[in-house]
């Protein structure tokens, strides 16, 4: 019995999906593709048809798929026939969730696109009918469109249905149940992406109306703006009476109009964050003087009248006292009439608002139709500031300017950035950031002083630069020992024998001998090769195979005298004569006294940059060597391209494409040695490792949807976990905060937070949804584009904020959830995670994500000029002024506790609060930029 009802099950199953196959085809072959004809091209748009089918093909392409697998399980169908592993494999892929994703958030603009035609075209509206006559099922337009967005709740109550039926011991049971979960997962991302779509279309639609009811009123579009209230009120001044106005009330906004011939007119916009109401007086208070006020005069009036009885009792003339005591009583009746209106009118709620501009001496008295409709205006306003509040907490960083720069070749493109760690002590703060074209590698210094400014951008090499990192020198100089063996005092020779000296830096390969009687054009240094030319640069030196490169071995016993450096002077009688040569551990000869020698920093103890490239070269800068002469310290050669370059723990790991990770290591006081390096074979050429991460002292490696756990002390592999389910997409993105970890995989729009110490997956995050909001005033053509192939590309975590960059140019930030030993502190059920749009981002790809720390108590101000870059064979760095006005943000300064820099590098350079950009779009399209925040 159970077996029958699996089946029948199953061929509702596939009766439903041909049946929604169909209705997918006839959408394409019975309007999308004739519309795409030539002879049809004036019944609409061909951007609007776009717009209308606007993922269908996918769509079907995938169900079509589906289908073949359905219909293949039911041919063969037997009592342990298994069909969940066909539904995970459908329905949990990245790709799909992506389309259906994007469908939606386009389905208020499709069904727009279809109103547009069919207003504009009345053949529009004559072929559509034609078309339902003539498909199968006689289906209107607006019945197949509606179908993939309620297509997807229908799985789930399918696969339900077969668990009723699926006993806990068949072999599709668990199959079933991980898909019910992918389904379940996937209608939950489409229906939260519906209702984002269906209340950003609303939001959007609302705004335009307004500014085309209000007179003189432009711009108001804004991906972030609601509208919340309208209010009639008179506005009351002290000079010109009364006005009658219109205010109109938005999230971040207050517009007030006139009103004249039933026709609203702009008269001026604030914003609410530079408006406050004015609070009056406390009303029990001035309610209790009012009284006692009435209570004073009515014993006056009591005292006059006790007064005027007395005045009766004289004799005398006393006319003019009745007339004193008469205006007396009647001035106090006033006053007390007076006192009663107040009285009676503080025993009702007040119906006027005063608003005060904070940055100005303007204020604004409006009296409200009633108490009530004064109050809930207060409410509606104070409630729209307290929500703004709330929101630029959560948007810390501040823009602060955006660096345009030219590129001297085509094609050339950011890939990747790292601050220098050469002089944290100094004014000067460099961030490197590579940039290429395939053919060429090069590197733009950005420069952190009084004014943030690209220096020089300089060909290193001749391959595209893939990463990029900073490796600190050692930190504490160690212990210098020199030995000294004095000649045998068993043969004593006729002159005195010179002793020969050993001298190390705790292992470092440093010999120190007497300098030989040779001319000083013998003593050749090694590093000098001048093969370099401008149009190949070629490194300084290459350090490939040759051992006498790297190291040069000293002796050590058990005498030697240990004395920290800087040493004492040598005895005057030594028979030294001062003189001396030293070897470094890269093989370049330095000569000086023995004393100078010993107070030289060793290359040791300076920090260098590592750049890794597409042939498979490393080449690596000392903090001394000077990039703008092309020079580099070392260069090492490898089979494949270099992907990733992590220091961790006093060693490089450098992941290739071949699937290798090669450690490089240092003994204590020497420089890295290219052949003291060990191999990791952790992937293989289809799944290299793409990412490497240090968190808590491990080190996370991304090979393809898998993490590897690393001990870098015994550099074995302690544990793996799987990111999602398709094994096709690698680890494209990875950053540790805290005891979390966020991860991104290849093409997707999903990024995952992990638990560092129990592997647990604690939160998913779609950036879709915000990414679409901040691109819904872009061209409708932009926006299909950008929302089809939308994806992470870069992630990076600090100051408890998490940065997201995508394809979109769009920049997102979520402060990251506390995460405990234990698990998350996000609380069950979880609140979902939602991240915030940046109004600045760029108009293509957000190519890399960086920061850079400036010393302690270092101001750095922001002139409003941008600086444009233009490298060229005569000149390294030609500075030219930027010439767009719109491109300015006004002056800042950061103070000394804002001592952070996020740097995004990027294609173009897009404003997304600016909805009139027709005139400058395509202008900075294909310009790289740097954007710059303080945190």
């Amino acid at each position: 019995m159970g077996t029958d009802m699996r089946r029948h099950v199953m061929m509702t199953l596939l009766d439903t999906e041909q049946s929604y196959v169909e209705s997918l085809r006839t959408l394409i072959q019975g309007y999308m593709k004739p519309l795409k004809q030539p002879e049809n091209s004036p019944l609409v748009d061909p951007s609007l048809v776009d717009e209308i089918f606007y993922q269908i093909p996918e769509i079907l392409e995938h169900h079509e798929i589906f289908l073949e697998q359905l219909v293949e399980s039911i041919n063969q169908w037997h009592d342990q026939q298994t069909i969940g592993h066909v539904l995970i494999q459908s329905f949990s892929k990245e790709t799909l969730a992506s389309i259906y994703s994007a469908y939606i958030d386009n389905f208020m603009n499709a069904k727009d696109a279809v109103r547009v035609a069919k207003e504009a075209k009345p053949a529009f509206l004559k072929f559509l009918e034609q078309s339902m006559r003539e498909n199968k099922e006689k289906q209107a337009l607006a019945d197949l469109m509606i179908k993939p967005v309620q297509r997807i709740p229908r799985y789930e109550l399918l696969v339900k249905d077969l668990l009723k039926h699926t006993t806990e011991d068949h072999p599709d049971r668990e199959c079933l149940l991980e898909a019910q979960r992918s389904l379940k997962s996937l209608a939950e991302r489409i229906n939260t992406g519906r209702r984002s779509a269906e209340e950003l279309e609303r939001d959007t639609r609302i705004l335009q109306e307004i500014e085309a009811h209000i007179e003189g009123l432009e711009h108001i579009l804004n991906p972030q703006r609601k509208f919340l209230r309208q209010e009639m009120v008179v506005e009351t001044k002290s000079v010109g009476g009364k006005k009658e106005r219109s205010l109109f009330l938005f999230s971040d906004l207050l517009i007030c109009t006139t009103l004249k011939r039933n026709k609203y007119k702009f008269l001026w916009k604030l914003p609410l964050e530079d408006i406050e109401v004015v609070k009056g007086l406390n009303q029990s208070t001035n309610r209790e003087n009012i009284q006692k006020s009435i209570s004073r005069l009515d014993e006056d009036l009591s005292t006059l009248g006790q007064i005027s009885k007395l005045s009766e009792t004289l004799s005398f003339p006393h006319q003019s006292l009745d007339e004193v005591i008469k205006e007396l009583m009647a001035s106090v009746h006033r006053e007390l009439a007076e006192k009663q209106c107040v009285a009676f009118s503080m025993s009702l709620l007040p119906t006027r608002l005063e608003l005060s501009q904070s940055t100005g001496d303007s204020s604004f008295s409006f009296e409200f139709s009633s108490p009530d409709a004064r109050c809930s205006f207060e409410q509606a306003f104070d409630e729209a500031k307290r929500k703004l509040a709330l929101s630029k907490d959560q948007w810390e960083p501040e823009f602060v300017k955006a660096i345009p720069i030219m590129k001297t070749r085509s094609g050339m493109q950011f890939s990747c950035a790292s601050p220098s760690l050469s002089c944290p002590e100094s004014s000067c703060s460099e961030v490197w950031v590579c940039n290429s074209d395939g053919y060429v590698g090069q590197v733009c210094l950005l420069n952190i002083r009084d004014e943030p400014t690209v220096e020089a951008c300089i060909a290193v090499c001749s391959a595209r630069i893939i990463c990029i990192a900073a490796v600190p020198g050692l930190k504490n100089r160690e212990r210098v020992s020199v030995s000294m063996a004095p000649a045998s005092s068993d043969s004593i020779p006729a002159a005195p024998a010179q002793p020969q000296l050993h001298i190390s830096i705790s292992g470092s390969s440093l010999e120190l001998s007497e300098v030989p009687a040779v001319p000083p054009a013998e003593l050749v240094p090694f590093d000098s090769d001048d093969s370099d030319d401008e149009d190949s640069p070629s490194p300084s030196s290459t350090l490939q195979s040759q051992a006498s490169h790297s190291t040069i071995s000293s002796s050590f016993n058990k005498e030697e005298q240990e004395f920290p450096v800087p040493p004492r002077r040598l005895s005057a009688d030594s028979p030294v004569d001062g003189r001396a040569m030293r070897r470094s551990s890269r093989g370049s000869f330095t000569r000086a006294s023995l004393e100078d020698l010993l107070s030289i920093d060793p290359e040791a103890y300076q920090s260098s940059v590592w750049l890794g490239t597409e042939d498979g070269c490393i080449h690596v800068y000392q903090s001394s060597d000077n990039i703008r002469n092309r020079k580099n310290s070392m260069k090492m050669q490898h089979s494949a391209a270099v992907l990733c370059i992590l220091y961790l723990d006093n060693k490089v790991f450098v992941s290739l494409a071949n699937g290798e990770v090669i450690v490089y290591q240092r003994e204590a006081g020497s420089f890295w040695d290219p052949q003291s390096s060990q191999t990791l074979s952790l992937g293989s050429p289809s799944a290299p490792v793409t990412k490497m991460v240090p968190v808590g002292g491990k080190l996370w490696c991304g090979c393809q949807n898998r993490i590897l756990i690393i001990n870098t002390s015994t550099l074995a592999q302690e544990h793996w976990f799987a990111v999602g389910q398709d094994s096709g997409r690698c680890v494209s993105s990875m950053v540790c905060s805290g005891k979390g970890v966020w991860v991104a995989l290849q093409g997707s729009a999903l990024v995952r937070l992990y638990h560092s110490l129990t592997f647990e997956s604690l939160a998913e995050v779609d950036v879709a949804p915000a990414v679409h909001k901040m691109l819904a005033g872009s061209d409708a053509i932009i926006r299909q584009h950008k929302a089809a192939c939308l994806r992470i590309t870069a992630l990076l975590a600090c100051k408890d904020l998490l940065w997201i960059g995508t394809s979109a140019g769009v920049l997102l930030t979520l402060p990251a959830p506390p995460v405990t030993s234990s698990g998350s502190g996000m609380g069950s059920p979880r609140t979902p995670l939602m991240p915030m749009g940046s109004a600045h981002g760029h108009t293509g790809h957000v190519r890399f994500l960086t920061c850079i720390e400036l010393p302690h108590g270092f101001d750095v101000s922001f002139p409003p000029s941008t600086e444009t870059v233009q490298n060229s064979s005569e000149s390294n760095s030609i500075l030219q002024r930027g010439d767009s006005a719109r491109r300015r943000p006004s002056s800042t300064l950061l103070s000394p506790k804002s001592s952070l820099l996020v740097i995004s590098g990027g294609d173009g350079y897009e404003d997304f609060h600016l909805t009139n950009s027709s005139e400058t779009v395509g202008r900075d399209d294909s310009t790289n930029h740097l954007l710059l925040w303080r945190v």
